[in-house]
Protein backbone atom coordinates (compact mmCIF):
# COMPACT_ATOMS: atom_id res chain seq x y z
CA UNK A 1 0.00 0.00 0.00
CA UNK A 2 1.35 3.27 -1.05
CA UNK A 3 1.08 6.80 0.43
CA UNK A 4 -1.45 7.87 -2.96
CA UNK A 5 -3.15 4.70 -2.67
CA UNK A 6 -6.49 5.93 -1.44
CA UNK A 7 -10.04 7.59 -2.46
CA UNK A 8 -10.69 11.42 -1.22
CA UNK A 9 -14.42 11.95 0.46
CA UNK A 10 -14.90 15.76 0.88
CA UNK A 11 -16.70 17.02 3.86
CA UNK A 12 -18.06 20.40 4.28
CA UNK A 13 -14.85 21.46 6.25
CA UNK A 14 -12.60 18.58 5.96
CA UNK A 15 -11.67 15.72 4.11
CA UNK A 16 -11.22 11.79 4.24
CA UNK A 17 -8.85 9.74 2.74
CA UNK A 18 -9.68 6.29 2.57
CA UNK A 19 -7.06 3.41 2.29
CA UNK A 20 -7.79 -0.06 2.44
CA UNK A 21 -5.30 -3.14 2.43
CA UNK A 22 -6.93 -7.09 3.16
CA UNK A 23 -9.93 -6.05 4.32
CA UNK A 24 -8.77 -3.39 6.63
CA UNK A 25 -9.51 0.18 6.06
CA UNK A 26 -7.77 3.48 7.54
CA UNK A 27 -9.72 6.92 7.33
CA UNK A 28 -7.66 9.26 7.14
CA UNK A 29 -9.69 12.46 8.58
CA UNK A 30 -7.52 16.21 7.48
CA UNK A 31 -9.22 18.66 9.87
CA UNK A 32 -8.63 22.04 8.37
CA UNK A 33 -8.54 22.53 11.34
CA UNK A 34 -6.38 25.81 12.97
CA UNK A 35 -4.08 23.87 14.10
CA UNK A 36 -3.68 21.13 11.25
CA UNK A 37 -5.05 18.29 12.86
CA UNK A 38 -5.26 14.37 11.53
CA UNK A 39 -7.63 12.13 13.45
CA UNK A 40 -7.14 8.51 12.11
CA UNK A 41 -9.99 5.45 12.39
CA UNK A 42 -8.92 2.32 11.89
CA UNK A 43 -11.84 0.02 10.69
CA UNK A 44 -12.39 -3.57 10.22
CA UNK A 45 -15.64 -5.16 9.60
CA UNK A 46 -17.49 -2.29 10.35
CA UNK A 47 -15.58 -1.98 13.92
CA UNK A 48 -13.06 0.63 14.63
CA UNK A 49 -10.70 2.53 16.91
CA UNK A 50 -9.80 5.79 16.85
CA UNK A 51 -6.20 7.41 16.95
CA UNK A 52 -6.30 11.33 18.54
CA UNK A 53 -9.04 13.25 19.62
CA UNK A 54 -10.41 16.47 17.16
CA UNK A 55 -10.65 19.27 18.81
CA UNK A 56 -12.74 21.95 17.37
CA UNK A 57 -16.84 21.22 17.55
CA UNK A 58 -17.08 21.76 13.69
CA UNK A 59 -14.89 18.57 13.39
CA UNK A 60 -16.02 16.56 15.77
CA UNK A 61 -20.13 17.33 14.69
CA UNK A 62 -18.39 16.49 11.03
CA UNK A 63 -16.52 13.30 11.81
CA UNK A 64 -19.64 12.09 14.35
CA UNK A 65 -21.52 12.30 11.40
CA UNK A 66 -19.15 10.79 9.20
CA UNK A 67 -18.70 7.78 11.52
CA UNK A 68 -22.82 7.26 11.37
CA UNK A 69 -23.32 7.92 7.60
CA UNK A 70 -20.55 5.14 7.08
CA UNK A 71 -21.99 2.75 9.72
CA UNK A 72 -19.02 2.34 11.44
CA UNK A 73 -18.89 1.56 15.52
CA UNK A 74 -16.06 3.01 16.94
CA UNK A 75 -14.89 0.88 20.14
CA UNK A 76 -12.06 2.59 21.45
CA UNK A 77 -10.25 5.78 21.07
CA UNK A 78 -6.84 5.78 21.53
CA UNK A 79 -5.19 9.29 23.21
CA UNK A 80 -2.06 9.82 22.48
CA UNK A 81 -0.89 13.57 22.06
CA UNK A 82 -4.09 15.39 21.50
CA UNK A 83 -6.52 15.03 24.38
CA UNK A 84 -8.84 17.81 24.44
CA UNK A 85 -12.29 17.67 22.64
CA UNK A 86 -13.69 15.21 25.10
CA UNK A 87 -17.32 16.06 23.78
CA UNK A 88 -16.27 13.51 21.05
CA UNK A 89 -17.95 10.20 21.26
CA UNK A 90 -18.17 10.35 24.75
CA UNK A 91 -19.47 7.02 26.18
CA UNK A 92 -16.04 5.24 23.94
CA UNK A 93 -13.89 3.83 25.75
CA UNK A 94 -10.44 5.59 25.90
CA UNK A 95 -7.18 4.05 26.16
CA UNK A 96 -3.48 5.51 26.91
CA UNK A 97 -0.59 5.09 28.63
CA UNK A 98 -0.33 6.51 32.29
CA UNK A 99 2.45 8.67 30.48
CA UNK A 100 0.26 9.69 28.01
CA UNK A 101 -2.62 10.14 30.47
CA UNK A 102 -0.16 12.62 32.79
CA UNK A 103 1.05 14.28 29.70
CA UNK A 104 -2.41 15.23 28.61
CA UNK A 105 -3.85 16.14 32.01
CA UNK A 106 -1.16 17.43 33.96
CA UNK A 107 1.94 18.11 31.69
CA UNK A 108 2.93 19.97 28.34
CA UNK A 109 0.24 18.52 26.67
CA UNK A 110 -2.72 19.93 28.96
CA UNK A 111 -0.45 23.38 29.20
CA UNK A 112 -0.79 23.22 25.04
CA UNK A 113 -4.50 22.60 25.49
CA UNK A 114 -4.60 25.92 27.94
CA UNK A 115 -2.95 27.83 25.58
CA UNK A 116 -4.94 26.85 22.47
CA UNK A 117 -8.70 27.48 24.60
CA UNK A 118 -7.04 30.98 25.43
CA UNK A 119 -6.03 31.58 21.61
CA UNK A 120 -9.23 29.83 19.69
CA UNK A 121 -12.04 30.87 22.52
CA UNK A 122 -15.17 28.86 21.85
CA UNK A 123 -14.62 27.11 18.72
CA UNK A 124 -12.46 24.79 20.56
CA UNK A 125 -13.30 21.99 23.70
CA UNK A 126 -10.99 22.48 25.54
CA UNK A 127 -12.62 19.60 27.97
CA UNK A 128 -10.56 17.02 28.49
CA UNK A 129 -11.52 13.00 28.53
CA UNK A 130 -11.21 10.38 31.43
CA UNK A 131 -8.91 7.92 30.40
CA UNK A 132 -10.70 4.45 31.03
CA UNK A 133 -7.97 1.81 30.20
CA UNK A 134 -4.59 1.76 30.96
CA UNK A 135 -1.98 0.77 28.01
CA UNK A 136 1.24 -0.90 28.89
CA UNK A 137 3.35 -1.99 26.12
CA UNK A 138 3.23 -4.27 23.62
CA UNK A 139 0.41 -5.47 21.83
CA UNK A 140 -3.20 -5.16 22.59
CA UNK A 141 -6.70 -6.25 21.04
CA UNK A 142 -9.46 -3.66 20.31
CA UNK A 143 -12.38 -3.89 17.95
CA UNK A 144 -10.81 -7.02 16.31
CA UNK A 145 -8.07 -4.69 15.51
CA UNK A 146 -4.52 -5.31 16.79
CA UNK A 147 -1.80 -2.82 17.42
CA UNK A 148 0.98 -2.55 19.45
CA UNK A 149 1.59 0.29 22.21
CA UNK A 150 5.29 1.63 21.87
CA UNK A 151 5.37 4.35 24.96
CA UNK A 152 8.13 7.02 25.35
CA UNK A 153 8.61 10.01 27.70
CA UNK A 154 5.54 11.84 26.50
CA UNK A 155 2.99 9.65 25.43
CA UNK A 156 2.68 6.80 23.45
CA UNK A 157 3.12 5.64 19.57
CA UNK A 158 1.09 3.18 17.86
CA UNK A 159 2.23 0.24 15.11
CA UNK A 160 -0.49 -0.86 12.83
CA UNK A 161 0.78 -5.05 11.88
CA UNK A 162 -2.13 -5.31 9.12
CA UNK A 163 -1.84 -2.04 7.60
CA UNK A 164 2.40 -2.14 8.07
CA UNK A 165 1.70 1.63 9.37
CA UNK A 166 3.40 3.32 12.40
CA UNK A 167 1.73 6.54 14.16
CA UNK A 168 4.13 8.68 15.69
CA UNK A 169 3.45 12.47 16.74
CA UNK A 170 5.25 14.22 14.22
CA UNK A 171 6.86 14.16 10.79
CA UNK A 172 6.28 16.53 7.84
CA UNK A 173 8.34 15.97 5.07
CA UNK A 174 8.33 20.10 3.74
CA UNK A 175 7.90 21.42 7.37
CA UNK A 176 10.01 22.72 9.79
CA UNK A 177 10.14 20.94 13.08
CA UNK A 178 10.51 21.57 16.90
CA UNK A 179 13.87 20.39 17.88
CA UNK A 180 15.11 20.90 21.25
CA UNK A 181 18.85 20.81 20.50
CA UNK A 182 21.17 18.23 18.76
CA UNK A 183 20.54 15.95 21.18
CA UNK A 184 17.25 15.61 20.15
CA UNK A 185 17.57 15.51 16.69
CA UNK A 186 19.99 12.41 17.10
CA UNK A 187 17.02 10.84 19.33
CA UNK A 188 14.40 11.44 16.47
CA UNK A 189 16.65 10.28 13.72
CA UNK A 190 17.56 7.22 15.49
CA UNK A 191 13.51 6.60 16.06
CA UNK A 192 13.35 7.39 11.94
CA UNK A 193 16.06 5.18 11.07
CA UNK A 194 14.37 2.51 13.23
CA UNK A 195 11.41 3.28 10.29
CA UNK A 196 13.29 2.74 7.64
CA UNK A 197 15.03 -0.68 8.93
CA UNK A 198 11.59 -1.99 9.64
CA UNK A 199 10.37 -1.05 6.40
CA UNK A 200 6.29 0.10 6.70
CA UNK A 201 4.53 1.28 3.87
CA UNK A 202 2.83 4.71 5.81
CA UNK A 203 3.68 6.81 8.98
CA UNK A 204 0.66 8.09 10.28
CA UNK A 205 1.52 11.67 12.06
CA UNK A 206 -1.40 13.87 13.73
CA UNK A 207 -0.61 17.03 11.86
CA UNK A 208 0.22 15.39 7.96
CA UNK A 209 -1.53 13.32 5.97
CA UNK A 210 -0.37 9.80 5.36
CA UNK A 211 3.70 9.40 4.79
CA UNK A 212 6.32 6.98 3.54
CA UNK A 213 9.74 6.14 3.85
CA UNK A 214 11.05 8.61 1.16
CA UNK A 215 9.39 11.17 3.53
CA UNK A 216 11.01 9.31 6.60
CA UNK A 217 14.18 9.80 4.78
CA UNK A 218 14.03 13.32 3.90
CA UNK A 219 13.44 14.15 7.54
CA UNK A 220 16.69 12.07 8.83
CA UNK A 221 18.76 14.49 5.82
CA UNK A 222 16.56 17.64 7.25
CA UNK A 223 17.75 17.23 10.70
CA UNK A 224 21.38 16.21 9.94
CA UNK A 225 21.48 19.64 8.04
CA UNK A 226 20.19 21.25 10.69
CA UNK A 227 22.99 20.08 13.21
CA UNK A 228 25.26 21.24 10.38
CA UNK A 229 24.01 23.95 9.92
CA UNK A 230 24.14 25.21 13.94
CA UNK A 231 27.14 24.03 14.24
CA UNK A 232 28.40 26.08 11.59
CA UNK A 233 26.23 29.47 13.03
CA UNK A 234 27.43 32.04 15.58
CA UNK A 235 23.95 33.03 16.62
CA UNK A 236 20.48 32.43 16.48
CA UNK A 237 20.10 35.34 13.78
CA UNK A 238 22.27 33.28 11.27
CA UNK A 239 21.36 29.84 11.89
CA UNK A 240 17.77 30.85 11.20
CA UNK A 241 18.52 32.92 8.00
CA UNK A 242 20.89 29.52 6.71
CA UNK A 243 17.80 27.05 7.72
CA UNK A 244 15.70 29.39 5.86
CA UNK A 245 17.52 29.71 3.18
CA UNK A 246 18.35 25.78 2.55
CA UNK A 247 14.63 25.14 2.96
CA UNK A 248 13.28 28.47 1.24
CA UNK A 249 10.09 26.50 0.74
CA UNK A 250 9.10 24.78 4.12
CA UNK A 251 5.78 25.78 6.34
CA UNK A 252 6.07 25.53 9.95
CA UNK A 253 7.97 29.00 10.61
CA UNK A 254 6.55 28.94 14.27
CA UNK A 255 8.35 25.65 15.00
CA UNK A 256 11.87 26.83 13.21
CA UNK A 257 11.17 30.21 15.65
CA UNK A 258 10.92 27.41 18.41
CA UNK A 259 14.20 25.26 16.93
CA UNK A 260 16.12 28.52 16.91
CA UNK A 261 15.42 29.30 20.90
CA UNK A 262 16.81 25.85 22.14
CA UNK A 263 19.97 25.40 19.56
CA UNK A 264 20.46 28.95 20.93
CA UNK A 265 18.78 30.12 23.78
CA UNK A 266 20.33 33.15 24.65
CA UNK A 267 18.74 34.65 21.33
Amino acid sequence: MQKNDFITVDLGKGQVRVYERDGIKLHAYQTHDLIDDEVFVVEKNGRAIIIEYPCFYDNIAELTQYLSDAGITVEGILAAYHMAGASFLPDVPVYATASADAYGHEGDGKALVDGFAAAFGDVFDSSLPTVTNVLEAGPVEIAGITVVILPNDDAFDIRIPELDAIYTHMLGHDCHSIVAGAGHADGIIAQLNGYLKDGFDLVLTSHYTPEDLKDVQAKIDYLENLKAIAAKSQDAVAFKAAVEAAYPEYAGQNYLDMTTGFFFPEG
